[in-house]
C-alpha cells in the first residue's frame, strides 16, 4: 500500500505513546481514528492487533494483525505478533508457519527461535521444541524467556535437574521475575529438596505479597515436610486471598486429612467440589477421607465416577489408594500405568548402562522412609539381620524423616551399611547406588505414602525389585521383578504385573521370628470387652471397612448374644460414624468396642482377648493378620481377585489354616458364625495354630531369607549372563 497521509503521522505517534504508557483506551481510540482514515494502514493494523491481544481478545488481534500481515506478509514484527496471538487461540501449526517465515529471511531471530519452540512444544513435537530453544541460547544465553521456556519444556520431560539449571541461568539475568522463583521452587520440589523450595517461595511472596497459588505450593511442600499446622495457616493465607482457590481448599483438605480431622477435611473437599464439580483430583480425595471416618454417604456415586476415570484414563489416580477401592486387576494395572507415566516418562538417561560388577559378594540395597517403628520394619528386621554375609553385602538407604525409636536402632545395626539420604534428591540417591554398585536395588515403597520411586527411573542398578510395601503392580517399565507367591498372584493373573513374577515357595510375606509379645495382657474388662460374651476382632485400618462387610459383622452380632466387635480406634470420627451404622442396622452402639493403639508388644498380647479376627476385602488385612496369627488369634479371610485381597489367604496356607480361607462372602458369614457357636470347633483352631506358629514356614525368618536368597542369585545370574528378566519359582529349600 501507499505509504500513509502525512496527516496522519502524528496521531500515529500519539497513539503508539499512549499505548507505551499503558493508556490503552486512549491508544485505542486513536488507532481507531487512523483507521477509520485508512483502512488498510499497516502499522494501525499490527498495533491495534497487539492491543486487543493484552486486553485478552486474541481472536480480534489475530483478524487485524492478519490483515497487516496481508500487507506485507514478510514483515517480522507482524509475523511475530501474529504467531504470539495464534499461540493464545492454539492454533499451534500456523504460529510454527509464521516463525519459520521469519526465520527463513533471519536464522538468528531469537524471539522467533523461541516462540517457535514454544508452537512445537505444545505440538507434542518436544524435541524439535528443546532444539529451537538451544539454538536460541546459544545466540543469546542471557534471555531469561529463553531459558524460562526451555526449562518449562525440560519440566515436562521430567528433567528437573536440567531445568533448575535453566531457572538459575534465567534469576543471575533477572533475579526479580517471580515467574521463574515460581517455577523454580516447584522444580526443587520435585527434586525433594524441600528446604530450597520453601526459600523459593517465601522468596516471592517476600516481593509480590501473597498470591493464592504460591501460598498453595508452599503449603504442600510444608506438608511433605510433614509441617502440617504451618501447611494449614498457608492454606487459610490462600484463602484469605482468594475465597474461590480450588487447589487451596482441596490441599487444605489433604492436611485436615493428615491430621486426621476428617469432618473438617471433608467440608473442605465438597466446598472445593461445588466450584469445580467432578474434579477428579478432589473426588478421589474425597472419597477417601470419607472412607478414613467411615462416612459411607454418597461413596458409591465418587467410587463409580473414579472407576470411570481410570478406565477412560482421564484422570492419574494414586496407584495404591487405588487399591482399596478396585477389585480388578486390570484397572488397578491401567491405574498405575497412568500414574507412572504421569510422574516418570520418558526415562532419564540410565546411570546403570550394562556394566558387569565383579564383586566378591552380590550386593543388595533396601530403600524405604520405613525405617523406624512401622509395620514394613516390623515385618523384615529379622530379614535383614538373617542375610547371608559371607554372600550378600547389605545396604540401607533411609529417605524417611529420622527417628530415635528403638527399631531404627535395631536396623542401623542390622545393616553393615545404613545411609540417611532423606535430604538428597532421587538422581542422588540414584547415583548412590550406582557409585556403590549395587547389584539389585529393592524398594520398600512402592506407591506408598512417601515412596520415591522415581530414584528407579533412573536406573542405577543391573536388577530392580519391588517388595512389600505396594501389592499390586508398580506400573514401571524400570522395575524388573515382583517377588510374589502363587495366591497372592495367581498364574493367570501374571498379565496384570508389568513386572516379572518370581514365585516364592511358601508365601511373599516375611515375618521376624523375633517379635516380642507382652507376657501379660490386660484383662477383658480393663480393654472394655465382655468377660463371658464372644468377642470378633478387626485390627485393620478402619478405611478398610465397607459396607458390605460392615452389614455382615452386623448380623454376625444380632445372632451371637452379647457378642462384641472390637475395632482399631483409629480416629473419633470413624468411632461415631461406625456406632451410628450399628444403630441403623439395629444392633446398639455399645457393642461396638474401640481399641487404642498402645506398644507393639501390648498390642499383640491383648490379642488374647479377642475370640475371631474378621478380615475385610478388597484389602485383606496384611501385617495386622501376622500381628494376629502370631499372637494366636485364627483369621477368617475371604479371598479377593487382586493382590491386596489375598494376602491373609497366603497367610493362612503358610500357617497350615487353609480351612478359614472362604471363597465368597456368604460362606464367610457362615463360617464366622459357625464357629462362634462351637467352642470346641474354635478351640481345636487356635490349638493347631498355636502347634503350627513354630513349626509351619510363615515365621520362619531363617528359611524366608534363604528363599529370598535363592531369588536374588537368579535374578543376579542372568544379569550377568546379560538375560533380559523373567519370571520364575524359587524351589522350597
Amino acid at each position: 500500500m501507499s505509504p500513509p497521509d502525512s496527516s496522519l503521522r502524528p496521531i500515529l505517534q500519539r497513539a503508539v505513546a499512549a499505548h507505551q504508557r499503558g493508556q490503552l483506551a486512549e491508544a485505542e481510540s486513536l488507532y481507531r481514528a487512523v483507521l477509520d482514515a485508512a483502512p488498510d494502514h499497516f502499522d494501525a493494523l499490527n498495533l491495534m492487533g497487539v492491543l486487543r491481544a493484552q486486553r485478552g481478545d486474541f481472536a480480534a488481534a489475530a483478524e487485524l494483525i492478519g490483515k497487516a500481515v496481508a500487507l506485507k506478509p514478510h514483515d517480522p514484527s507482524a509475523n511475530g505478533n501474529l504467531g504470539k496471538v495464534l499461540l493464545h487461540l492454539g492454533r499451534h501449526a500456523e504460529a510454527l508457519a509464521r516463525y519459520d517465515r521469519i526465520l527463513a529471511a533471519n536464522p538468528g531471530a531469537v524471539d522467533a527461535l523461541c516462540n517457535r519452540g514454544n508452537a512445537l512444544a505444545a505440538l507434542g513435537r518436544r524435541d524439535e521444541a528443546l532444539a529451537s530453544y538451544d539454538r536460541a541460547a546459544a545466540l543469546q544465553p542471557g534471555s531469561v524467556d529463553v531459558q524460562f521456556n526451555r526449562a518449562n519444556l525440560l519440566i515436562e520431560l521430567k528433567h528437573y535437574e536440567e531445568a533448575l539449571a535453566g531457572y538459575d541461568r534465567a534469576l543471575a539475568v533477572s533475579p526479580d521475575s517471580v515467574d521463574v522463583q515460581i517455577n523454580r521452587g516447584n522444580t526443587l520440589r520435585q527434586l525433594r529438596r524441600l528446604d530450597d523450595a520453601l526459600a523459593s517461595y517465601d522468596r516471592v511472596l517476600a516481593k509480590a505479597g501473597d498470591r493464592a497459588d504460591v501460598l498453595v505450593n508452599r503449603g504442600n511442600t510444608l506438608r511433605e515436610m510433614q509441617r502440617l499446622e504451618d501447611a494449614l495457616s498457608s492454606f487459610d493465607r490462600a484463602l484469605a486471598v482468594k475465597p474461590t482457590e480450588c487447589a487451596a481448599l482441596n490441599s487444605r483438605g489433604n492436611v485436615l486429612r493428615d491430621l486426621k480431622r476428617y469432618d473438617e477435611a471433608v467440608a473442605s473437599y465438597e466446598q472445593a467440589l461445588a466450584l469445580e464439580p467432578g474434579h477428579a483430583e478432589v473426588t478421589r480425595n474425597l472419597r477417601y477421607a470419607k472412607m478414613q471416618c467411615c462416612d459411607w454417604s454418597k461413596v458409591g456415586a465418587l467410587e463409580t465416577a473414579m472407576i470411570a476415570d481410570v478406565e477412560a484414563g482421564t484422570s492419574v489416580e494414586n496407584p495404591f489408594s487405588f487399591l482399596w477401592l478396585s477389585s480388578d486387576p486390570r484397572l488397578q494395572q491401567l491405574c498405575a500405568r497412568s500414574f507412572v507415566r504421569s510422574k516418570f516418562e520418558p526415562l532419564p538417561r540410565p546411570l546403570w548402562t550394562g556394566e558387569r560388577y565383579r564383586h566378591d559378594r552380590i550386593r543388595v540395597a533396601y530403600l524405604s522412609a520405613d525405617f523406624h517403628n512401622h509395620a514394613t520394619a516390623f515385618l523384615m528386621a529379622g530379614l535383614f539381620e538373617e542375610h547371608d554375609r559371607t554372600r550378600f553385602e547389605v545396604t540401607g538407604l533411609s529417605y524417611g524423616q529420622p527417628s530415635g525409636d528403638e527399631m531404627r536402632q535395631r536396623l542401623m545395626s542390622a545393616f553393615p551399611r545404613f545411609l540417611d539420604v532423606r535430604g538428597a534428591s532421587e538422581r542422588e540417591i540414584a547415583q548412590t547406588l550406582r557409585d556403590l554398585e549395587i547389584d539389585i536395588a529393592v524398594d520398600l515403597k512402592g506407591h506408598t505414602k512417601e515412596g520415591r520411586l522415581g530414584i528407579f527411573s533412573h536406573r542405577p542398578a543391573p536388577v530392580q525389585v519391588t517388595y512389600i510395601g505396594h501389592p499390586g503392580t508398580l506400573g514401571a517399565s524400570f522395575i524388573d521383578y515382583v517377588l510374589a507367591d502363587r495366591i497372592v498372584i495367581p498364574p493367570e493373573h501374571q498379565a496384570y504385573f508389568d513386572e516379572k513374577v518370581v514365585y516364592l515357595p511358601d508365601t511373599y510375606q516375611v515375618n521376624d521370628s523375633k517379635r516380642p509379645i507382652a507376657d501379660e495382657a490386660p484383662s477383658r474388662t480393663e480393654l472394655g470387652l465382655p468377660e463371658n460374651a464372644f468377642v470378633f476382632c478387626c485390627f485393620n485400618n478402619n478405611y478398610k471397612i465397607t459396607p458390605e462387610f460392615f452389614d455382615v459383622w452386623m448380623r454376625l452380632l444380632r445372632q451371637i448374644d452379647d457378642s462384641v466387635l472390637w475395632l482399631l480406634a483409629d480416629n473419633a470420627y470413624a468411632a461415631r460414624n461406625l456406632r451410628r451404622e450399628a444403630v441403623a442396622r439395629g444392633i446398639a452402639p455399645e457393642r461396638l468396642v474401640f481399641a487404642e493403639r498402645m506398644d507393639l508388644d501390648a498390642h499383640l498380647a491383648r490379642h488374647r482377648r479377642a475370640d475371631l479376627f474378621l478380615d475385610t476385602l478388597p484389602y485383606n488385612a496384611h501385617t495386622t493378620a501376622s500381628d494376629a496369627l502370631w499372637a494366636g488369634l485364627p483369621v477368617l479371610t475371604c479371598v479377593g481377585k487382586t493382590f491386596s485381597g489375598r494376602v491373609a489367604a497366603s497367610l493362612l496356607s503358610a500357617v497350615g489354616l487353609p480351612e478359614l480361607v472362604t471363597e465368597t462372602l456368604a460362606d464367610y458369614e457362615v463360617l464366622a458364625l459357625n464357629l462362634a457357636t462351637d467352642p470346641s470347633a474354635l478351640a481345636a483352631l487356635k490349638g493347631k495354630l498355636t502347634r503350627n506358629r513354630a513349626t509351619f514356614p510363615l515365621f520362619d525368618t531363617k528359611r524366608f531369607a534363604r528363599h529370598v536368597e535363592e531369588a536374588y542369585t537368579r535374578m543376579w545370574e542372568r544379569a550377568q549372563r546379560g538375560e533380559a528378566p523373567a519370571g520364575f519359582s524359587v524351589p522350597a529349600l
